[in-house]
């Protein structure tokens, strides 16, 4: 397959966006198209100046020069999973990848959310959900989307549901 595309899987912490992603690569191991999955994340964790999740610049750069090193491997398919609240941050996500790009907001009750938050290791998980519950308070990264799936049940039924809304072949 010589189609490349990129599935942008976002919202706030909790949603499950490394683990749809993690379940999507799952899905795709076997298939005919050749993918990497990229945790948005990691590209800009550091305590660097000018680093951190509000870095959209440092997110642009290494997030191409990373894209850029799987192309040239033969990936087609890329996953994405980050909370990208700006349409900026979509912006500079799309020209750092320089291929189209679908964007998949999750959701999930603030309930829901809490639980899983609640239940992982590290005090940092308690933060993300001040910063989940401020985000979901003020919209933020709604309407950002191509499409909205709903994160409640089993992780392979929203993996499924955003293989889907993307045009991908689930196999």
């Amino acid at each position: 397959m010589n189609d490349p595309r990129a599935i942008l899987v976002t919202g706030v912490y909790g949603t499950g966006k490394s683990s749809v992603i993690g379940d999507i690569g799952d899905l795709l191991e076997n298939g005919p198209s050749v993918y990497a999955a990229i945790d948005l994340d990691w590209l800009v964790w550091s305590n660097a100046p000018g680093a951190g999740h509000d870095a959209p610049d440092l997110l642009a750069r290494n997030l191409g020069a990373v894209v850029s090193n799987y192309r040239a491997a033969g990936v087609e398919r890329i996953l994405l999973a980050g909370f990208v609240p700006h349409r900026s941050t979509v912006a500079a996500i799309r020209d750092a990848i320089d291929m189209p790009l679908f964007v998949v907001r999750l959701t999930a009750p603030l309930a829901v959310i809490a639980a899983r938050l609640r239940s992982a290791p590290g005090a940092a998980r308690l933060d993300d959900l001040e910063t989940s519950r401020a985000a979901l308070a003020a919209d933020a990264g709604v309407g950002l989307e191509d499409a909205v799936v709903e994160n409640v049940g089993p992780i392979r039924d929203a993996s499924i549901r955003v293989l889907e809304a993307a045009g991908w072949p689930v196999r």
